[in-house]
């Protein structure tokens, strides 16, 4: 079984093969197909988190609820900065500058939370929960928004309630985006 930390690093690194697959490539189509791809990961991974492994550390942790509240701050910038980036096209002149800038800031946030956050969880949970952990962290990300909506709650219940409400609307309109090696979109629930 996977731990959380497997889980969310596995995300990381999906997450940072999409950004490569990005700024290597000087097809737009291509582009737009990875672009894409890349919010679609980014987005449910932020929420998946603020859902499931930062209320985690409020519950297990000590100085659980300020990392819980710094990561959450830290999203938000990312947050607001993917929610320019996918509705750019490939050719917009700050199409490239502003992907390095979201990545500017998400890649800090992914260091410290690999290599102090995830730790310091995992050295809180026996095996079975932080297995439990990760299982519910890959269903959530099934059930939430697949844009990014930086103006939305971003703790629970709000935000649960107000993802519930916009998911079905992404997931419509992911059917027409272009993914990589995808007929429609990579949601499995509408395949």
């Amino acid at each position: 079984m996977t731990r959380i930390s497997d889980a969310i690093k596995t995300d990381h690194r999906q997450i940072e093969a999409c950004y490569d697959k990005i700024i290597n490539s000087n097809d737009p189509d291509e582009q737009t197909r990875w672009q894409n791809q890349f919010t679609w990961e980014l987005a449910r991974h932020s929420i998946g988190e603020e859902l499931v492994v930062y209320p985690a550390f409020e519950t297990h942790l000590p100085e659980g609820k300020d990392m819980a509240n710094k990561d959450r701050q830290e999203h938000q910038v990312v947050k607001e900065l993917l929610k320019q980036f996918q509705e750019m096209k490939s050719s917009d002149p700050k199409f490239m500058s502003t992907i390095r800038t979201l990545m500017d800031n998400l890649s800090p946030h992914i260091k410290e939370e690999e290599e102090q956050d995830l730790v310091r969880l995992e050295g809180a949970l026996d095996q079975a929960e932080s297995e439990r952990m990760a299982t519910s962290f890959g269903r959530t990300k099934m059930f939430v928004p697949s844009r990014s909506h930086p103006s939305a709650p971003n703790k629970p219940p709000f935000e649960t309630a107000v993802g519930l409400l916009t998911a079905p609307i992404d997931h419509i309109a992911d059917i027409f985006r272009k993914f990589p090696d995808h007929s429609i979109s990579p949601n499995p629930s509408t395949k």
